[in-house]
């Protein structure tokens, strides 16, 4: 299955995207955390166990399972002339801005290094030890300590769904909030360039060097006219007129209404996607802390000019929203922890309200959040349980560990 085509949060889960955690995350640091986003280090041996089980459940319901590494190495493989372009750019934007240095680097990595474990060495980083210690490079270099990092990993690669966000037959590619995530968007834009399944296929409604932060945990699919994104820590409203704006211009894109929901700018409230969920044609999984009055802006093109924003403030509560938009009679929002506000805000931090819904009423959850779960099951869905005690330390679930590239129409 070639190209990308997502108009729903529920259809049919056909073909998805991935990241297999690697030695990125060894390179972690407790000194370090705050400024990769993490709040915790994983056990590596076993978040690798645990995402292996998340793919064979994928599979093992019908979706082809693609790993971001494997496409990235495709390209190199198929191109081998973009080898060098590619790592002087990473080089670049992982912050080595000296021309002896980045010459060094490109030479200890392409010359220890071939294929996979060229691209995942990319991901893992590189430490001043590997080069030999300290040199006479700069004033910095000699005053390192030897395991100092050069080139910075990038831990929070296995959450593919913030990079870019599949929307219709095209992508937003994403400018990351935080620089510690900005070069995870390298290899999406070589792969949607250069790789055989996507090569000449796809729209970019954004792209990764416009001015305004956007994130895929708030990009959701509601209906394929309607797409609903977040106003949060991650993503500012320039980013989403902009990307209104390129949608409504496209008369091949379906996309007619944007929803802007205006959410709490904290971590705990990361993404649209971490307070609510569809997981059925008429079901949500909440965070009970959104419910009550919700701000939301209508954005639609205008009538004589597409480019000219409509932009309309409606404010409403959850239910009615989404009952107005997905053009259905009644929903049903199933809270995350149930009327417990202990534990909806325990297993909204472990990721309760961010489910990915593979089929109507199937989706794929943390098993850790066992409170919320029974009244998932309790409310006719079908829950498909992975283990997540080292996985979840990253602060994303099911849902921002993948990106959907082709539902069923």
């Amino acid at each position: 299955m070639k190209g990308i085509c997502v108009r729903s949060e529920i259809n049919p889960l056909k073909k998805v995207l991935l990241h297999r955690p690697g030695k990125e995350l060894l390179n972690l640091t407790p000194d370090r955390l705050p400024e990769l986003l993490f709040d915790d280090i994983p056990f590596l041996k076993v978040a690798q166990q645990e995402h292996d089980a998340f793919a064979q459940i994928l599979r093992d319901n019908g979706t082809e399972v693609v790993y971001l590494e494997d496409l990235m190495t495709d390209v190199l493989n198929l191109h081998p002339e973009l080898v060098e372009p590619f790592l002087y750019q990473w080089l670049f934007e992982g912050n080595i801005k000296t021309k002896r240095w980045q010459d060094k680097l490109y030479d200890y990595l392409v010359n220890n290094f071939k294929g996979k474990a060229l691209v995942e060495k990319t991901m893992e980083g590189i430490t001043l030890k590997e080069m030999g210690g300290a040199s006479a490079y700069s004033l910095q270099d000699l005053i390192a300590p030897a395991d100092d990092l050069i080139v910075d990993p990038m831990p929070n690669l296995y959450f593919t769904r913030d990079p870019f966000a599949s929307v219709g037959t095209g992508v937003f590619l994403h400018k990351m909030r935080f620089p510690t995530r900005c070069r995870e968007t390298i290899y999406a834009d070589y792969i949607f360039k250069y790789h055989p399944d996507f090569e000449g296929l796809i729209t970019r409604y954004y792209d990764r060097d416009f001015h305004a932060n956007i994130e895929g945990g708030d990009v959701l699919n509601l209906t394929e006219d309607t797409l609903a994104i977040g106003i949060s820590q991650r993503t500012s409203p320039d980013a989403i007129e902009i990307a209104a704006r390129n949608l409504f211009t496209d008369p091949n894109a379906k996309i007619r209404t944007v929803l802007a929901f205006d959410i709490p700018a904290c971590r705990a409230f990361m993404h649209l996607d971490t307070v609510f969920t569809q997981i059925d044609v008429d079901k949500y999984t909440v965070h009970p802390a959104i419910l009550g009055p919700l701000t939301v802006y209508e954005i639609t093109p205008g009538k004589d000019d597409p480019a000219d924003l409509q932009i309309k403030r409606v404010d409403s509560d959850l239910e009615h929203i989404l009952e107005k938009y997905t053009h259905v009679d009644k929903v049903h929002l199933i809270y995350c922890g149930g009327d417990d506000l202990i534990a909806a805000a325990r297993e909204q931090w472990n990721d309760g309200s961010n489910t990915l819904c593979i089929a109507p009423g199937k989706i794929v959850v943390y098993q850790r959040n066992d409170v919320t779960n029974p009244i998932l099951r309790d409310a006719g869905i079908t829950v498909l349980e992975m283990p997540s005690a080292e996985l979840s330390r990253g602060r994303g679930g099911p849902r921002c560990m993948s990106m959907p590239l082709i539902r069923a129409e």
